[in-house]
């Protein structure tokens, strides 16, 4: 992790920070889950102009593709049922989504999810959505890259900040998945 915090200059355990988060991130920082210890969770403290990832990488360094990972909502639909889920890949990939992700979800069509969807059905910001704190019944589909990290660095449910985590945390979170080629 070191390294990752070389890289910042406000950096801190997130659940020190919890003002700093959107409420259900902040809730599941401050519960906790899988036995993962709470001081495991930094935030970093980042400009919202530049959260987006590329303009997040042009300014902390390309390296950080290795490192980072984004967290995208899709929208599984069948028979008129729209199933909702949350992808995480390393940022340097993409989603599988009309592959591995609707043949995981058993539906017929896939696709990213409106942004107004996103953003209400999980509590964060738009560009700053995160794998913790989204609604428990969701599958959440992780590629093993991401869990193959020591430290990962993600959303914090806001455009304003990012957490490092441990990849294997991910893989203990609720509905959590971890499936092969998702990223690509």
């Amino acid at each position: 992790m070191r390294a990752l915090l070389d890289i910042f200059s406000d950096a801190s355990p997130a659940a020190g920070r919890l003002d700093l988060l959107t409420p259900p991130v902040a809730k599941a920082v401050e519960a906790g889950w899988g036995g993962i210890p709470a001081e495991s969770v930094v935030h970093v403290d980042t400009d919202p102009e530049i959260a987006d990832t590329a303009a997040f990488t042009e300014h902390y360094g390309p390296e950080l593709l290795e490192t980072s990972a984004n967290c995208v909502v899709v929208a599984g639909k069948r028979g008129g049922e729209t199933t909702l889920a949350a992808c995480v890949v390393l940022s340097r990939t993409r989603v599988d989504v009309n592959g591995v992700v609707r043949r995981h979800l058993g539906t017929r069509k896939a696709s990213f999810a409106p942004m107004d969807v996103a953003v209400s059905e999980t509590g964060m910001e738009y560009g700053g959505i995160t794998p913790i704190g989204l609604p428990a019944s969701w599958p959440l589909l992780i590629d093993p890259a991401v869990v193959d990290q020591e430290w990962v660095l993600i959303g914090s449910g806001s455009r304003r900040g990012k957490l490092i985590v441990p990849g294997k945390a991910l893989a203990a979170l609720p509905g959590a998945t971890v499936l092969e080629g998702l990223g690509v």
